[in-house]
């Protein structure tokens, strides 16, 4: 159980800063960090146990036929990156609380933060692909929303939305990769997939899988070519940056990478795929990072050069590399995240981040400077921290990699990176920290921060320095339990020291400090000979990407989404009639059934004749939009009556309710449009839609009549009627069906419902306020109005029936399980004498006396439906499995109590909040079109909309 609360604590944690805003600064980052902190202890308690070799896992089922299951688990790698994630977003949100102004949203920030610190500790605890899916695409989102958070600034804005559309297109190719893996297992286990290392390199799908795969961890971990999103993500706040881009999100890639390790790699794919995109990428990103003058633009493209070191180490595919790449996943954290802070401090106390305006700051920020220049020289790799022993461990593995049977290739481009590292270290140390000061008129009067800022990365510092001193002491037993779960075998024989003798690791460490040492001494030389060289610019490229996919989706959209609503029904009926007609294609011989039809009985007969006659009617007269609607209603109703006529009265009973809701919104829809239709200007339109119309007909026809006239074995009904009391607690079948055999689907369709009422509230809301707007202020009324606008009778009758038709709703409601009704007929009911109160009393009196917050109840019939799936997991069944008991009461007698009826109680308030929310801002429109005042009295008389001439004083009108 501890290890599902280590990953739902952030998400739950999400609501307390939030609503602790109120209550200031401190009280908000105490509770944003109490939380992670609860998580972190929860986590630290079991660290023990796995570094020692146990595993934990928890599962809970979900959707166990399509292998979805909420199944977590934790070994060596997933403690690494989980401690990563908690320990240095505990000191981010310290830090964060100091910079943050008093003008920034903090609330806001910390709900941001702790969504993606959620979704972080989903991915790396997740033992289902699929949910380490879900979770990697929230990551997308939640990151989306951080580096967009200053969003009064377009570079925060593009910054973000180009973040978003990289690695979301990257989590697509991971999706087809995660799943054509599945499929070549049979399980989306994690624990079952890594079993399989021999079956998956064996299928000839391997290959297919490995790059899609490989795309999406790419994209994620920035590397080359999809590099380009990561150094214009540091429009975000520094602490989003410190957080997201030193030990979370650009890591995402790299533990996915390691986790496939022990069934990906190996192979001469693997190799070269993986190797030579992290070789490109760490040298590529090294070589830009020395000639960029922002410190974070600086740091962002070490950041890249990094990523690219693990990703070449884990592309070696030796064991070895792995236990390089997994020590340097801990150093590049801690120093980078430390500088990243650094950075910001700088920022902060000094107003800018250009380097070449800098010099000598050390003497005025002593605590900052001491800071910047031990984990810059870790990052430089110089002895004796932690950055040289990580460092001399890849250059051994260079020494001894070959590509393509050349054996000099990989050591010279390892050193050259390693060379440019050591550069644009030594450049933020010597340009920034030491030497004379270079612009004496800073924005801000340089000084050390307050002890909230600089503690967060002096903790890492200490980190840093002792790691380098102390590697096998400290960091040995975590590298161990992380590369063992990375290999997943006997790990190779190494030692975490500082010194290894005389290697040839060590002579390629000497050349690449000389040579960046001499590199930045010519700094400004090699700055002027590489002015007017020609680069290409990646964000220009990828503008000019997006617009080519957005001037091609226009294109499509132009000739397919024109408003034109007959193509778009022609075309998805079109469509539709070619799929049936393919099954009979395959099936050429086909007959249709032998079961005996029923008697046409006179009321059945005069049923369809009226059916049909009303649908021929609305055909001909649709010019008329308000005698079509009605023409629509009586439809819908001869509908009903068929219902109720073949035995189906909870399909009855939800179409004459979706019936009367419909016309009611439709009709408030209708109000501010012209009364009739545009003529068409074609009559070829009119003999495609009736050519169309006609073959739709007779295509669901014959589709009903095959299906009605045969007797089919093994049903899916057969299961439902047999199983709905014994299983499911119920006898009504259609409820027991809505609520448990097909909650899943049932919970969906109310999340649509709520997603479609808040659409149409946006949508209302935006266009209200634009051109649209204007129109309605100039807008005059076309038809004529009553002088009586809430008449005495419909007042009194729709006052009288309110709480009869509440009761009514509310017996609908609980008889549902067992006879007809349910919790979607008794919200419709309810909606339906809510929107009468309306109708006749007016909007605003109505409004002032039943104020409910519609958008709240859509939330909480969702929330209330998610709870009762949930609380199956505790007693160990699957989601939103029902259970139900009896119970016997003195008078009251014997009763059933299922759990269905929360998650009916979630339907029923997501009904009524989404028919009221649609309602609400309908009337809005009607009333802006009409210039109506809100009412106080629902009797008021309406002079300025009146048909009856007006009363002279003194005479009877």
């Amino acid at each position: 159980m501890s290890l599902t609360l280590i990953v739902l604590l952030p998400f739950i944690g999400a609501v307390l800063p939030a609503i602790m805003i109120r209550a200031g600064r401190n009280a908000c980052a105490t509770a944003t960090g109490s939380v992670t902190l609860l998580a972190l202890i929860l986590l630290m308690a079991k660290a023990p146990a796995v570094i020692a070799g146990e595993v934990f896992q928890v599962s809970y089922s979900w959707l166990p036929e399509l292998g979805l299951n909420v199944t977590f688990f934790l070994d060596g790698l997933g403690l690494l990156f989980a401690t990563l994630i908690l320990g240095i977003g505990l000191l981010i949100i310290i830090y964060a609380r100091f910079y943050l102004s008093k003008d920034d949203p903090m609330g806001r920030f910390y709900v941001f933060l702790l969504l993606f610190q959620g979704a972080m500790v989903g991915i790396v605890l997740s033992d289902n692909i699929l949910l380490l899916l879900i979770f990697w695409e929230l990551t997308s989102l939640s990151s989306f929303l951080l580096i967009g958070y200053w969003k009064h600034l377009p570079e925060g804005r593009q910054g973000a939305r180009m973040a978003l559309a990289v690695t979301g297109a990257g989590g697509l190719a991971m999706i087809a990769g995660m799943l054509i893996l599945g499929d070549i297992v049979g399980s989306y286990d994690l624990t079952v997939i890594l079993q399989n290392a021999g079956l998956i390199q064996a299928s000839p799908m391997y290959l297919p899988a490995l790059i899609l795969i490989l795309l999406g961890c790419f994209t994620k971990s920035a590397q080359f070519p999809f590099h380009f999103w990561l150094p214009h993500a540091m429009a975000a706040p520094t602490p989003v940056s410190a957080y997201l881009h030193s030990a979370t999100m650009v890591k995402a890639g790299i533990f996915l990478m390691a986790r496939m390790w022990p069934v990906l790699s190996g192979t001469p794919e693997w190799f070269y795929i993986v190797a030579t995109a992290g070789l490109v990428t760490m040298v590529l990103g090294a070589w830009i990072a020395i000639f960029k003058h922002d410190l974070k633009g600086l740091l962002a493209y070490s950041t890249v050069s990094h990523l690219g070191l693990v990703t070449m180490l884990l592309g070696f595919g030796t064991p070895m590399a792995a236990v390089a790449g997994v020590f340097h996943i801990i150093n590049h954290a801690t120093f980078k995240a430390a500088l990243f802070m650094t950075a910001g401090i700088i920022d902060h106390e000094t107003g800018t981040r250009d380097i070449r305006r800098f010099g000598g700051l050390l003497n005025l920020m002593p605590i900052a400077g001491t800071i910047g220049i031990i984990t810059a020289a870790s990052m430089a790799g110089i002895i004796p921290l932690n950055g040289f022993i990580s460092k001399e461990m890849m250059l051994e593995e260079a020494w001894h990699t070959m590509w393509l049977d050349q054996n000099w290739v990989v050591p010279l481009l390892a050193t050259v990176g390693a060379l440019f590292s050591v550069a644009y270290s030594f450049r933020f140390i010597f340009h920034v920290w030491l030497g004379k000061p270079r612009d004496e008129n800073l924005p801000h009067h340089p000084h050390d921060p307050p002890f909230g800022m600089w503690a967060p990365p002096a903790l890492l510092t200490v980190l840093v320095v002792l790691i380098g001193l102390f590697p096998a002491a400290i960091a040995g037993p975590l590298v161990a339990a992380t590369a063992g779960a990375v290999i997943g075998g006997e790990l190779p024989e190494y030692h975490l020291s500082l010194w290894h003798g005389l290697t040839p690791a060590l002579g390629m460490s000497v050349i690449a400090i000389i040579g960046g040492s001499l590199l930045l001494m010519r700094h400004g030389g090699l700055m002027s000979a590489t002015a007017n060289l020609s680069r290409p610019d990646a964000k220009a490229m990828f503008d000019c990407g997006m617009a080519k996919a957005v001037a091609l989706s226009r294109l499509v959209s132009d000739n397919l989404h024109n408003g034109s609503l007959q193509r778009y029904l022609a075309i998805t009926i079109i469509g539709s009639i070619g799929i049936g007609l393919s099954g009979f294609y395959a099936q050429p011989d086909f007959q249709s059934g032998t079961r005996e039809l029923l008697e046409v009985s006179p009321p059945a007969a005069i049923g369809w004749l009226l059916l049909v006659v009303t649908c021929i009617a609305s055909v001909f007269m649709h010019h008329n939009r308000l005698l079509t609607l009605l023409l629509v209603g009586v439809v819908g109703l001869i509908v009903s009556l068929g219902f109720i006529y073949l035995s189906a009265p909870d399909l009855a009973l939800t179409q004459i309710s979706v019936e009367v809701v419909t016309v009611i919104l439709m009709l408030l829809a209708l109000n501010i449009l012209p009364k009739e239709t545009p003529k068409e200007s074609l009559p070829g339109r009119k003999m495609r839609d009736g050519i169309v119309s006609i073959a739709a007909g007779l295509g669901v026809g014959g589709a009903i009549w095959a299906i009605m006239t045969r007797d089919l074995p093994n049903t899916i009904s057969s299961y439902h009627l047999a199983n709905s009391k014994t299983e499911g607690g119920g006898t009504n079948v259609v409820n027991v069906i809505l609520v448990d055999f097909r909650g899943f689907d049932t919970f969906g369709e109310i999340i649509v419902l709520g997603i479609a009422a808040l659409s149409i509230f946006a949508l209302i809301e935006t266009v209200t306020q634009g051109e649209a707007a204007k129109r309605l202020a100039n807008w005059v009324v076309s038809n004529r109005r009553s002088a009586d606008r809430h008449p005495m009778m419909m007042v009194v009758a729709t006052r009288v029936m309110l709480p009869l038709s509440l009761m009514v709703g509310v017996y609908i409601f609980l008889r549902g399980h067992n006879e007809p009704g349910g919790g979607f007929i008794a919200g419709l009911v309810v909606s339906v004498a809510l929107v009468m109160q309306y109708m006749a009393s007016g909007f605003g009196w109505t409004q002032n006396r039943m104020k409910v917050n519609y958008h709240g109840m859509i939330g909480l019939g969702v929330i209330a439906a998610a709870i009762t799936g949930v609380s199956a997991w505790v007693a160990g069944l699957p989601f939103l499995t029902s259970g139900f008991v009896h119970v016997h009461l003195p008078i009251v007698g014997e009763f059933e109590l299922a759990s269905a009826m929360g998650f009916d109680l979630g339907v029923f308030l997501t009904v009524v909040g989404a028919v009221m929310l649609a309602l609400a801002k309908l009337s809005q429109v009607e009333r802006m079109a009409e210039h109506v005042e809100i009412n106080t009295e629902p009797m008021d008389h309406d002079p300025s909309l009146s048909a009856a001439p007006a009363a002279t004083p003194g005479k009877e009108a």
